[in-house]
């Protein structure tokens, strides 16, 4: 672990004049000790400490401090937050170099583990969707990562064949659609995903991304073509069969959140059976992405939600299908000549990754790494 002891040694000796052999051999010690305190990699014993402070003719605590960070240890660092919830000091935080800027995407523990992260949040709300954190691997964070950001779970099937084959990172952001979109056209992801049907045409994402971004060079390659529907409790204790049942007065229901394709599709379906958003018990209670919503159902505190198929089985749930959809990836087309995320999409053409999502998410893979813009 870094000590937690800062110095200022080498700025004073240098303001003095003072030689590094010099003061060491004023303070009974090597040049190279010396060297070691200034770069912060040893910290000097009480007396050692004493004479140099002696020596230079400076207060002990002008030379020598502790870090003033709560205990955590790490370098302050500036950061856009992506998220589409409020952070709180303490949050751990993944970072990644976009350009010029750093961005940091929040993590959640699950109930067995901590989650892996660069640091945690020292201060949130500095201006709007910043924060300042403490981060403890800077350098590492800068090398061979990429930002996706979107709500398919199965990514992280994708992202973890990827870290395997060549060591790049990807860190997942959870972000509805047009929030996803919204990031890649800030400059604050590399890679987004979408899942938005047009109604009149029933084709998805690129009616959407023309309207939105005509201005912008995207590409977009087909991730999966995934069924979206109702997810309930094993045995389906409530015997809730279609969208009808939703306006029950003893069906709870998680919806999710504005800007995303689950909600856009429960709407659709919803006007389609002439039902009011009124009529459903748990419209405006929101979860964050598929598994949020899919978890809501597995602990009871709701019957229902509207989610993929790969979220229930991820929880063990039970599914009735409603829709199919296809989930693509968007970036801009300079990003994809990227080295790192040539990469990527050369393990998104892996018979290995398509057997994985066909067996492990129940997903039809025939058009995986399918450049459709």
């Amino acid at each position: 672990m870094k000590p937690r002891v800062e110095n200022r040694l080498a700025a004073i000796r240098k303001s003095r004049g003072v030689g590094a052999s010099d003061l060491a051999r004023r303070v009974g010690t090597s040049r190279q000790t010396i060297y070691a305190i200034e770069a912060g990699t040893y910290v000097p014993n009480t007396e050692v400490a004493l004479n140099l402070a002696r020596e230079l003719e400076v207060p002990f605590d002008q030379l020598f401090s502790l870090q003033d960070d709560s205990g955590t240890a790490g370098e302050s660092l500036k950061v856009e937050m992506l998220s589409g919830q409020a952070t709180a000091p303490g949050q751990a935080v993944r970072i990644c170099q976009i350009g010029s800027n750093w961005v940091g995407v929040p993590v959640s523990a699950s109930p067995c583990y901590m989650p892996e992260a660069d640091g945690i949040v020292r201060q949130a709300g500095l201006t709007k969707n910043r924060a300042d954190l403490t981060v403890f691997a800077k350098e590492e964070a800068s090398q061979k990562r990429l930002v996706l950001a979107g709500c398919d779970p199965a990514t992280g099937l994708l992202s973890s064949m990827v870290e395997k084959v060549s060591g790049v990172d990807v860190v997942s952001a959870p972000a509805s659609s047009k929030l996803a979109l919204t990031w890649l056209s800030e400059g604050k992801v590399h890679i987004a995903g979408s899942h938005l049907e047009d109604p009149k045409t029933g084709e998805f994402n690129l009616p959407f991304i023309r309207k939105q971004y005509p201005d912008e060079d995207f590409t977009v390659i087909t991730f999966a073509r995934w069924e979206e529907g109702l997810v309930i409790a094993p045995g389906n204790p409530k015997a809730i069969k279609n969208i009808e049942d939703l306006a029950r007065p003893d069906v709870r229901f998680a919806n999710r959140e504005p800007g995303s394709g689950s909600r856009a599709l429960l709407d659709q379906l919803l006007a389609k059976a002439a039902i009011p958003h009124t009529a459903v018990q748990g419209y405006k209670r929101i979860s964050f992405g598929h598994l949020a919503a899919a978890y809501a159902v597995l602990s009871g505190d709701v019957d229902v939600c509207l989610a993929t198929r790969s979220a229930a089985q991820s929880f063990g749930l039970d599914f009735l299908p409603l829709h199919s959809e296809r989930y693509d990836l968007v970036m801009r087309r300079r990003t994809a000549d990227m080295p790192v995320v040539k990469v990527f999409l050369d393990v998104l053409q892996r018979a290995t990754l398509r057997r994985k999502l066909e067996v492990l998410a129940g997903y039809d893979t025939s058009q995986t790494g399918t450049v459709v813009a």
